[in-house]
């Protein structure tokens, strides 16, 4: 595993990477292959600004060494769920069943299929997480060659 280092401090502003953008199945489906065609597993992130364990995994990807990691292995792709009221009809589209509690990261590997269904719902918590068991975790789920 790669470890965290000196560099890699969280930001005084926590980050708000979701924009209230609605996406349709036909769209994700279209990033989720553009992704895969480029040999990255991809990450789909659901999340909403106001939700501070949303703002600490976005936090934590963009630790300078996570950001490298993962822009390296992953594709990431946020999708805002609003007040619950905003694309929660993607959720089943990856494998998810429609329900509150976010943030949830699905990885979808080079086949299109979720890869951390048992797992992903820990997030809801993130904040009782350490930046390197966050990044652990990603670590877990990078390409493989198996994949191919």
């Amino acid at each position: 595993m790669i470890l965290l280092d000196a560099i890699d401090h969280f930001p005084t502003t926590m980050p708000q990477p979701f924009e209230g953008k609605k996406v349709s199945s036909i769209e994700l489906k279209n990033l989720i292959s553009a992704a895969t065609s480029e040999k990255k597993r991809v990450i789909v992130f659901f999340g909403a600004n106001w939700c501070p364990d949303a703002q600490c995994l976005e936090a934590v990807m963009q630790l300078p060494s996570v950001k490298t990691f993962c822009d390296h292995h992953f594709s990431v792709i946020h999708v805002d769920v609003g007040d619950y009221d905003t694309n929660m009809h993607l959720m089943p589209e990856v494998g998810l069943p429609v329900q509150e509690g976010i943030p949830r990261l699905v990885i979808i590997d080079l086949r299109g299929k979720p890869i951390n269904l048992a797992t992903n719902d820990q997030w809801r918590s993130a904040r009782d997480s350490s930046s390197q068991d966050i990044f652990n975790y990603l670590q877990m789920y990078a390409i493989e060659d198996t994949d191919n």
